[in-house]
């Protein structure tokens, strides 16, 4: 039975992450929906990341937010890291004319629509209980961030929202629990 959630549970995200083994694309897709996921990145966001707004060097993912969105500098983890630089390598050896991060089998930046559907089979592969969407891993990390304790605020702010209300709903709809009240956090 498919559910109408919005987000992943961590749970779903590590099965979306394992569903890239052994696909043709797999250490892109794996980078690609890591880094969706920790940063709380759109498809857009994603797809239009730059090799100069990654800098293993610093361990720092400088994140150029859409829709009015404020950037913000992230740090990477180990883990992130160390699937940056496969992906790196690979992308290396694909010798691309473009600054683009995240680029296709024909060396072009990677569009959207091949981010949507790469999430859309995984989700399929991995036998998710619900149909995985593009912007779900973008809520995930507002679930995550909620999970481990983060305030309204600073969550809205690790998203880049500018608005103080849009963040508001992220913790409360887990589980069905109210863990935070509907009250603009203005």
């Amino acid at each position: 039975m498919i559910d109408d959630r919005k987000h992943l549970t961590a749970q779903e995200v590590e099965k979306l992450l394992d569903a890239t083994k052994g696909s043709r694309n797999e250490t892109r897709d794996r980078c690609l929906l890591l880094l969706m996921f920790r940063h709380g990145l759109r498809v857009s966001e994603a797809c239009g990341l730059r090799l100069s707004q990654v800098n293993t060097e610093s361990r720092i993912l400088h994140v150029a937010r859409l829709k009015a969105g404020l950037s913000t500098t992230h740090p990477l983890r180990g883990d992130e890291l160390r699937v940056i630089k496969a992906w790196l390598a690979i992308r290396a050896k694909m010798k691309p004319r473009t600054d683009a991060f995240f680029i296709s089998e024909r060396r072009a930046p990677l569009s959207r629509k091949t981010a949507w559907l790469a999430i859309r089979s995984y989700g399929e592969r991995a036998g998710l209980s619900v149909d995985a969407h593009r912007h779900m891993l973008r809520h995930a990390c507002g679930f995550a961030l909620a999970d481990q304790g983060a305030d309204t605020r600073l969550i809205q702010d690790y998203l880049g929202h500018v608005r103080r209300n849009s963040s508001n709903r992220i913790p409360i709809e887990r589980d069905g629990i109210r863990r935070i009240s509907h009250r603009s956090a203005a």
